[in-house]
Protein backbone atom coordinates (compact mmCIF):
# COMPACT_ATOMS: atom_id res chain seq x y z
CA UNK A 1 0.00 0.00 0.00
CA UNK A 2 1.80 2.90 -1.23
CA UNK A 3 1.67 6.20 1.11
CA UNK A 4 -0.88 8.10 -1.10
CA UNK A 5 -3.16 4.94 -1.29
CA UNK A 6 -3.09 5.04 3.07
CA UNK A 7 -4.11 8.77 3.13
CA UNK A 8 -6.70 8.23 0.27
CA UNK A 9 -8.32 5.51 2.32
CA UNK A 10 -8.26 7.30 5.59
CA UNK A 11 -10.18 10.23 3.90
CA UNK A 12 -12.45 8.09 2.17
CA UNK A 13 -13.51 6.65 5.46
CA UNK A 14 -14.03 9.87 6.78
CA UNK A 15 -15.79 11.60 4.26
CA UNK A 16 -17.39 8.92 2.09
CA UNK A 17 -21.15 9.84 1.57
CA UNK A 18 -23.72 7.49 2.84
CA UNK A 19 -25.10 6.13 -0.16
CA UNK A 20 -27.14 3.37 -0.06
CA UNK A 21 -25.14 0.53 -1.94
CA UNK A 22 -22.40 1.51 0.02
CA UNK A 23 -23.21 -0.52 3.44
CA UNK A 24 -23.61 -4.10 1.16
CA UNK A 25 -21.35 -6.90 0.12
CA UNK A 26 -23.12 -8.58 -1.51
CA UNK A 27 -22.25 -9.44 -5.21
CA UNK A 28 -25.78 -9.43 -6.34
CA UNK A 29 -26.71 -5.96 -5.13
CA UNK A 30 -23.14 -4.38 -5.95
CA UNK A 31 -23.88 -5.45 -9.13
CA UNK A 32 -27.21 -3.75 -9.67
CA UNK A 33 -25.84 -0.77 -8.57
CA UNK A 34 -23.28 -1.03 -10.72
CA UNK A 35 -25.43 -1.49 -13.19
CA UNK A 36 -27.63 1.30 -12.43
CA UNK A 37 -25.03 3.90 -12.26
CA UNK A 38 -23.70 2.99 -15.97
CA UNK A 39 -24.21 6.39 -17.64
CA UNK A 40 -26.51 7.62 -14.63
CA UNK A 41 -25.87 10.57 -12.43
CA UNK A 42 -25.60 9.22 -8.20
CA UNK A 43 -28.50 10.70 -7.41
CA UNK A 44 -30.82 9.72 -10.25
CA UNK A 45 -29.99 6.06 -9.01
CA UNK A 46 -30.68 6.65 -5.24
CA UNK A 47 -34.76 6.61 -5.35
CA UNK A 48 -34.68 3.44 -7.63
CA UNK A 49 -32.11 0.86 -6.28
CA UNK A 50 -33.58 0.12 -2.82
CA UNK A 51 -36.87 0.01 -4.71
CA UNK A 52 -35.50 -2.30 -7.57
CA UNK A 53 -33.96 -4.79 -4.64
CA UNK A 54 -37.48 -4.83 -2.85
CA UNK A 55 -38.67 -5.77 -5.83
CA UNK A 56 -36.26 -8.44 -7.17
CA UNK A 57 -34.31 -8.96 -4.12
CA UNK A 58 -32.00 -12.19 -5.00
CA UNK A 59 -30.68 -13.14 -9.32
CA UNK A 60 -33.49 -15.80 -8.78
CA UNK A 61 -36.26 -13.80 -8.82
CA UNK A 62 -35.15 -11.18 -11.18
CA UNK A 63 -34.75 -14.14 -13.58
CA UNK A 64 -38.08 -15.04 -13.29
CA UNK A 65 -39.86 -12.40 -13.65
CA UNK A 66 -42.00 -11.50 -16.56
CA UNK A 67 -39.97 -8.46 -19.19
CA UNK A 68 -42.84 -5.92 -18.31
CA UNK A 69 -42.49 -6.17 -14.39
CA UNK A 70 -38.54 -5.59 -14.66
CA UNK A 71 -39.18 -2.47 -17.51
CA UNK A 72 -41.61 -1.10 -14.75
CA UNK A 73 -39.10 -1.13 -12.49
CA UNK A 74 -36.96 0.35 -14.25
CA UNK A 75 -38.93 2.76 -15.99
CA UNK A 76 -37.18 6.12 -15.54
CA UNK A 77 -33.92 5.12 -14.96
CA UNK A 78 -32.78 5.26 -18.98
CA UNK A 79 -30.66 2.97 -20.76
CA UNK A 80 -33.05 0.02 -20.72
CA UNK A 81 -30.95 -2.41 -22.56
CA UNK A 82 -29.23 -2.19 -19.13
CA UNK A 83 -32.46 -3.83 -17.25
CA UNK A 84 -32.80 -6.80 -19.98
CA UNK A 85 -29.06 -7.53 -19.76
CA UNK A 86 -28.88 -7.66 -15.87
CA UNK A 87 -31.86 -10.49 -16.46
CA UNK A 88 -29.55 -12.06 -18.71
CA UNK A 89 -26.94 -11.90 -16.44
CA UNK A 90 -29.50 -12.98 -13.59
CA UNK A 91 -30.50 -15.70 -15.35
CA UNK A 92 -26.61 -17.18 -16.52
CA UNK A 93 -26.28 -16.98 -12.43
CA UNK A 94 -29.58 -18.65 -11.31
CA UNK A 95 -28.62 -21.52 -13.65
CA UNK A 96 -25.35 -21.62 -12.53
CA UNK A 97 -26.34 -21.78 -8.43
CA UNK A 98 -24.05 -19.33 -8.02
CA UNK A 99 -22.38 -15.35 -8.64
CA UNK A 100 -19.21 -15.77 -10.22
CA UNK A 101 -16.25 -14.81 -7.97
CA UNK A 102 -13.35 -14.57 -10.72
CA UNK A 103 -12.91 -10.91 -12.65
CA UNK A 104 -12.83 -12.71 -16.07
CA UNK A 105 -16.12 -14.77 -15.12
CA UNK A 106 -18.01 -11.57 -13.74
CA UNK A 107 -16.66 -9.63 -16.90
CA UNK A 108 -18.02 -12.64 -19.37
CA UNK A 109 -21.69 -11.79 -17.73
CA UNK A 110 -24.02 -9.82 -20.23
CA UNK A 111 -23.41 -5.36 -19.86
CA UNK A 112 -20.55 -5.99 -17.59
CA UNK A 113 -17.43 -4.12 -18.89
CA UNK A 114 -13.83 -3.60 -17.71
CA UNK A 115 -15.17 -1.43 -15.05
CA UNK A 116 -17.62 -2.66 -13.62
CA UNK A 117 -16.69 -6.15 -13.40
CA UNK A 118 -13.05 -4.35 -11.86
CA UNK A 119 -15.93 -2.74 -9.05
CA UNK A 120 -17.97 -5.38 -8.32
CA UNK A 121 -14.88 -8.25 -8.09
CA UNK A 122 -13.15 -5.32 -5.64
CA UNK A 123 -16.08 -4.80 -4.13
CA UNK A 124 -17.41 -8.38 -3.00
CA UNK A 125 -15.11 -10.23 -3.26
CA UNK A 126 -11.46 -8.07 -2.89
CA UNK A 127 -10.36 -8.77 -6.56
CA UNK A 128 -7.07 -6.44 -7.19
CA UNK A 129 -8.70 -4.81 -10.49
CA UNK A 130 -8.46 -1.36 -10.33
CA UNK A 131 -12.22 0.04 -11.25
CA UNK A 132 -11.44 2.90 -13.57
CA UNK A 133 -14.14 5.33 -14.82
CA UNK A 134 -14.44 9.04 -16.26
CA UNK A 135 -13.76 9.80 -12.64
CA UNK A 136 -10.85 7.89 -12.11
CA UNK A 137 -9.57 9.15 -15.46
CA UNK A 138 -9.91 12.54 -14.39
CA UNK A 139 -7.97 12.10 -11.32
CA UNK A 140 -5.24 10.16 -12.43
CA UNK A 141 -4.32 12.60 -15.42
CA UNK A 142 -4.34 14.81 -12.96
CA UNK A 143 -2.13 13.32 -10.59
CA UNK A 144 0.45 12.28 -13.25
CA UNK A 145 0.31 15.48 -15.39
CA UNK A 146 -1.02 13.16 -18.76
CA UNK A 147 -1.30 16.05 -21.07
CA UNK A 148 -2.37 13.69 -24.04
CA UNK A 149 -5.73 13.60 -25.15
CA UNK A 150 -7.96 11.20 -23.26
CA UNK A 151 -10.02 9.80 -25.90
CA UNK A 152 -6.60 8.46 -26.95
CA UNK A 153 -6.58 4.72 -26.82
CA UNK A 154 -2.70 5.26 -25.71
CA UNK A 155 -3.34 7.41 -22.80
CA UNK A 156 -6.35 5.57 -21.48
CA UNK A 157 -3.95 2.91 -21.48
CA UNK A 158 -1.73 5.10 -19.56
CA UNK A 159 -3.95 6.20 -16.99
CA UNK A 160 -5.48 2.62 -16.89
CA UNK A 161 -1.24 1.99 -15.71
CA UNK A 162 -1.40 4.65 -12.64
CA UNK A 163 -4.46 3.57 -11.17
CA UNK A 164 -3.29 0.16 -11.37
CA UNK A 165 0.19 1.31 -9.60
CA UNK A 166 -2.16 3.17 -7.05
CA UNK A 167 -4.45 0.05 -6.26
CA UNK A 168 -3.91 -0.85 -2.55
CA UNK A 169 -4.19 -4.28 -3.11
CA UNK A 170 -4.61 -5.33 0.24
CA UNK A 171 -7.95 -3.53 0.31
CA UNK A 172 -8.67 -2.84 -3.61
CA UNK A 173 -12.85 -2.32 -3.31
CA UNK A 174 -12.25 0.46 -0.41
CA UNK A 175 -9.34 1.88 -2.78
CA UNK A 176 -11.64 1.90 -5.67
CA UNK A 177 -14.64 3.51 -4.29
CA UNK A 178 -11.95 6.33 -2.48
CA UNK A 179 -10.93 7.04 -6.23
CA UNK A 180 -14.44 7.33 -7.53
CA UNK A 181 -15.16 9.64 -4.46
CA UNK A 182 -12.66 11.81 -5.15
CA UNK A 183 -13.61 12.21 -8.75
CA UNK A 184 -16.86 13.01 -7.74
CA UNK A 185 -17.02 15.22 -4.70
CA UNK A 186 -12.90 16.89 -4.93
CA UNK A 187 -11.38 16.15 -7.99
CA UNK A 188 -14.29 17.88 -10.05
CA UNK A 189 -14.17 18.77 -14.30
CA UNK A 190 -14.40 22.53 -14.32
CA UNK A 191 -13.89 23.80 -10.84
CA UNK A 192 -11.44 20.64 -8.44
CA UNK A 193 -11.64 21.71 -4.97
CA UNK A 194 -7.67 21.33 -4.68
CA UNK A 195 -7.54 22.97 -1.37
CA UNK A 196 -9.74 20.22 0.29
CA UNK A 197 -7.87 17.05 -1.34
CA UNK A 198 -6.58 14.48 0.74
CA UNK A 199 -3.30 14.29 -2.07
CA UNK A 200 -2.74 18.01 -3.39
CA UNK A 201 0.69 18.03 -3.02
CA UNK A 202 1.12 14.22 -4.64
CA UNK A 203 -0.99 16.01 -7.80
CA UNK A 204 2.02 16.69 -10.25
CA UNK A 205 -1.20 18.74 -12.25
CA UNK A 206 -1.44 20.94 -9.38
CA UNK A 207 2.10 21.52 -8.46
CA UNK A 208 2.32 22.50 -12.24
CA UNK A 209 -0.75 24.89 -12.16
CA UNK A 210 -2.64 23.12 -14.75
CA UNK A 211 -5.36 21.15 -12.53
CA UNK A 212 -8.24 22.98 -14.83
CA UNK A 213 -6.42 22.30 -18.12
CA UNK A 214 -6.54 18.51 -17.20
CA UNK A 215 -8.00 15.95 -18.36
CA UNK A 216 -7.14 17.17 -22.38
CA UNK A 217 -9.68 16.03 -24.60
CA UNK A 218 -8.97 17.19 -27.99
CA UNK A 219 -12.60 16.62 -29.43
CA UNK A 220 -15.84 18.28 -28.25
CA UNK A 221 -18.97 16.75 -28.94
CA UNK A 222 -21.43 18.65 -31.02
CA UNK A 223 -25.07 18.27 -29.40
CA UNK A 224 -27.81 18.92 -31.49
CA UNK A 225 -31.11 20.36 -30.83
CA UNK A 226 -34.64 18.67 -31.70
CA UNK A 227 -37.84 19.96 -30.95
CA UNK A 228 -40.69 17.55 -30.60
CA UNK A 229 -44.51 18.24 -29.81
CA UNK A 230 -46.37 15.26 -27.82
CA UNK A 231 -50.06 15.00 -27.47
CA UNK A 232 -52.53 14.36 -24.71
CA UNK A 233 -55.32 13.10 -25.77
CA UNK A 234 -58.00 12.08 -22.63
CA UNK A 235 -61.08 10.25 -22.64
CA UNK A 236 -63.34 9.57 -19.51
CA UNK A 237 -60.36 10.42 -17.44
CA UNK A 238 -57.88 7.96 -19.07
CA UNK A 239 -55.31 9.39 -21.82
CA UNK A 240 -54.26 7.97 -24.67
CA UNK A 241 -50.66 6.10 -25.22
CA UNK A 242 -49.28 3.42 -27.79
CA UNK A 243 -46.92 0.43 -27.23
CA UNK A 244 -43.66 -0.02 -29.07
CA UNK A 245 -43.72 -3.02 -31.41
CA UNK A 246 -41.58 -6.03 -29.44
CA UNK A 247 -39.07 -5.68 -32.83
CA UNK A 248 -38.54 -2.04 -32.00
CA UNK A 249 -34.60 -1.47 -31.88
CA UNK A 250 -35.34 0.72 -28.99
CA UNK A 251 -37.41 0.46 -25.92
CA UNK A 252 -39.55 -2.26 -26.98
CA UNK A 253 -42.49 -2.95 -25.31
CA UNK A 254 -42.72 0.95 -23.73
CA UNK A 255 -45.69 2.99 -23.90
CA UNK A 256 -45.64 6.64 -25.01
CA UNK A 257 -47.34 9.38 -25.60
CA UNK A 258 -48.29 10.20 -29.24
CA UNK A 259 -46.31 12.45 -31.48
CA UNK A 260 -48.15 15.33 -33.49
CA UNK A 261 -47.49 12.99 -36.49
CA UNK A 262 -48.92 9.83 -35.22
CA UNK A 263 -52.62 11.44 -35.04
CA UNK A 264 -52.80 13.58 -38.29
CA UNK A 265 -56.88 14.07 -37.16
CA UNK A 266 -56.26 15.56 -33.96
CA UNK A 267 -57.84 18.85 -33.47
CA UNK A 268 -55.15 20.69 -31.18
CA UNK A 269 -55.93 22.77 -28.10
CA UNK A 270 -53.75 24.40 -25.92
CA UNK A 271 -49.83 23.88 -24.61
CA UNK A 272 -49.73 22.35 -21.39
CA UNK A 273 -45.90 23.09 -20.79
CA UNK A 274 -42.79 22.04 -22.21
CA UNK A 275 -39.76 20.34 -20.85
CA UNK A 276 -36.34 19.25 -21.89
CA UNK A 277 -34.43 15.79 -22.32
CA UNK A 278 -31.38 14.98 -23.19
CA UNK A 279 -30.07 11.74 -24.80
CA UNK A 280 -25.87 11.50 -25.86
CA UNK A 281 -25.66 14.59 -27.98
CA UNK A 282 -29.53 15.57 -28.29
CA UNK A 283 -31.15 18.21 -26.51
CA UNK A 284 -34.51 17.33 -27.19
CA UNK A 285 -37.55 20.06 -25.99
CA UNK A 286 -40.76 18.94 -25.69
CA UNK A 287 -44.11 20.73 -26.04
CA UNK A 288 -47.14 18.72 -24.21
CA UNK A 289 -49.90 19.66 -26.13
CA UNK A 290 -53.65 19.17 -25.22
CA UNK A 291 -55.77 17.48 -28.02
CA UNK A 292 -59.21 15.14 -29.05
CA UNK A 293 -59.66 12.51 -31.27
CA UNK A 294 -62.83 10.99 -32.60
CA UNK A 295 -61.96 7.35 -32.43
CA UNK A 296 -59.02 5.46 -30.55
CA UNK A 297 -56.73 4.46 -33.62
CA UNK A 298 -55.30 0.62 -33.83
CA UNK A 299 -52.23 0.26 -31.62
CA UNK A 300 -53.48 2.79 -29.36
CA UNK A 301 -54.49 2.30 -25.87
CA UNK A 302 -56.72 4.30 -23.13
CA UNK A 303 -55.37 4.29 -19.27
CA UNK A 304 -55.74 5.39 -16.33
CA UNK A 305 -53.68 6.26 -13.41
CA UNK A 306 -53.58 2.58 -12.02
CA UNK A 307 -52.61 1.10 -15.30
CA UNK A 308 -49.83 3.53 -15.67
CA UNK A 309 -48.21 2.72 -12.55
CA UNK A 310 -47.86 -0.89 -13.82
CA UNK A 311 -46.65 -0.04 -17.08
CA UNK A 312 -43.08 0.44 -18.72
CA UNK A 313 -42.66 3.86 -19.47
CA UNK A 314 -40.30 5.81 -21.31
CA UNK A 315 -38.52 8.85 -19.66
CA UNK A 316 -39.92 11.56 -21.59
CA UNK A 317 -43.55 10.03 -20.83
CA UNK A 318 -43.06 10.27 -17.33
CA UNK A 319 -41.19 13.64 -17.48
CA UNK A 320 -44.93 14.81 -19.43
CA UNK A 321 -47.39 13.50 -16.98
CA UNK A 322 -44.93 15.00 -14.22
CA UNK A 323 -45.75 18.81 -15.43
CA UNK A 324 -49.30 18.19 -15.40
CA UNK A 325 -51.47 18.88 -12.00
CA UNK A 326 -53.59 16.05 -10.67
CA UNK A 327 -56.60 18.80 -12.07
CA UNK A 328 -55.42 18.61 -15.23
CA UNK A 329 -55.23 14.46 -15.26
Amino acid sequence: MSYLSRILATWYDAHARPLPWRSSRDPYNILVSEIMLQQTRVAAVIPFYAAFLNKFPTVHILAAAPEPVLLAAWSGLGYYSRARNLQKAAKIMAAAGAFPTSYDQIRQLPGVGDYTAAAVGSIAFGLAHAAVDGNVIRVTSRISAEKGDIGSAVVRRRLIAVADALLDRKNPGRHNQAMMELGATICLPRDPKCPECPVEKYCQARGAGIERELPLKQKKTLMFRVDRRLLLVKKEGKILLWQRPADSRKMAGFWELPEAEMLPGAVKGKCLGTFNHSITNHIYRFELVSASVEKIPVGFKLMNGNDLARQPMSTTTRKALQKLTVETL
